[in-house]
């Protein structure tokens, strides 16, 4: 059974910077594609980072520059670094696993999700 746990979220002001985790089980970063995505109230869930299994990162024109995705593969726990928090930033944070191949930020490629950790940052 693969479980994805997301942690990290919080509430911070414009400016500022979290790191999200997300602890995998049944499933490892050497086998799976890793993503991150976000869903705003009202809003459709949209991709902003992604890690192939070769170490090939992509991410959201929005974010790039800001957020960093990374892995442990020892500990297989992927790293939402986000820097520069804009209120625009305010949303739930998923991380999700994958098989598709090549890598994307199509929530459709990806098998296996998270519960989710919400992310909030005030201006």
């Amino acid at each position: 059974e693969v479980q994805l746990v997301e942690s990290g979220g919080g509430s911070v002001q414009a400016g500022g910077s979290l790191r999200l985790s997300c602890a995998a089980s049944g499933v490892n970063s050497r086998s799976a594609n890793r993503g991150w995505f976000r869903q705003a109230p009202g809003k459709e869930r949209e991709g902003v980072a992604a890690i192939s299994v070769y170490g090939t990162t992509l991410y959201a024109d929005s974010v790039k520059g800001r957020f960093t995705i990374s892995r442990d593969s020892g500990k297989n726990i992927v790293y939402l670094i986000m820097n520069t928090l804009e209120p625009e930033d305010t949303a739930m944070y998923y991380c999700a696993a994958g098989m598709e191949w090549p890598v994307t930020l199509t929530s459709s490629d990806y098998k296996y999700w998270g519960q989710g950790t919400q992310v909030t940052v005030s201006s």
